[in-house]
């Protein structure tokens, strides 16, 4: 997907221009977040930028963020979905959710996929349900990946 996309909302955008992103405030929210603890800024940008990033802005300022790893034909994972603190309550995950669902290059996929732990009701509500058939799902988890002393 070469094209920028942007939707706009109030005072909100969202879009895809990947120039406008603040990795700052993306790594700074990542890092404490509960999936994603201390993770690297270097870590950071390269998931960036081997994903089709959203980034949420209230005028010019980025309030908010989320990346579909996609093989743009059939499936995609939604991961790293935020929103500040100060700007939520207000429907913007919702939005944001939706804004990547419609994306055109994202259409026809037989399957989406996402992890929570809080926020099933966002989710749910853009068509989200839980996995049907949890026993054909296979994972493999590393615990605190981003601690870890190095080996070898």
């Amino acid at each position: 997907m070469d094209d920028v996309l942007a939707w706009h909302r109030d005072e909100y955008t969202v879009s895809t221009d990947r120039s406008r992103l603040d990795l700052a405030v993306i790594h700074g929210y990542l890092a404490r977040s509960y999936w994603a603890a201390g993770i690297p800024r270097a870590i950071v940008a390269r998931s960036i930028d081997h994903s089709l990033p959203y980034g949420l802005y209230h005028r010019d300022q980025q309030v908010g963020f989320a990346r579909v790893v996609t093989d743009h034909a059939v499936f995609g994972y939604v991961a790293d979905v935020f929103v500040l603190e100060g700007h939520r309550s207000r429907g913007l995950a919702r939005w944001m959710m939706r804004c990547i669902l419609e994306t055109p290059d994202l259409q026809g996929f037989r399957r989406w996929l996402l992890l929570t732990k809080d926020a099933h009701a966002i989710y749910q509500s853009v068509g989200f349900v839980p996995v049907a058939e949890p026993a054909r799902f296979m994972e493999m988890v590393k615990r605190n990946p981003y601690n870890a002393a190095p080996t070898g």
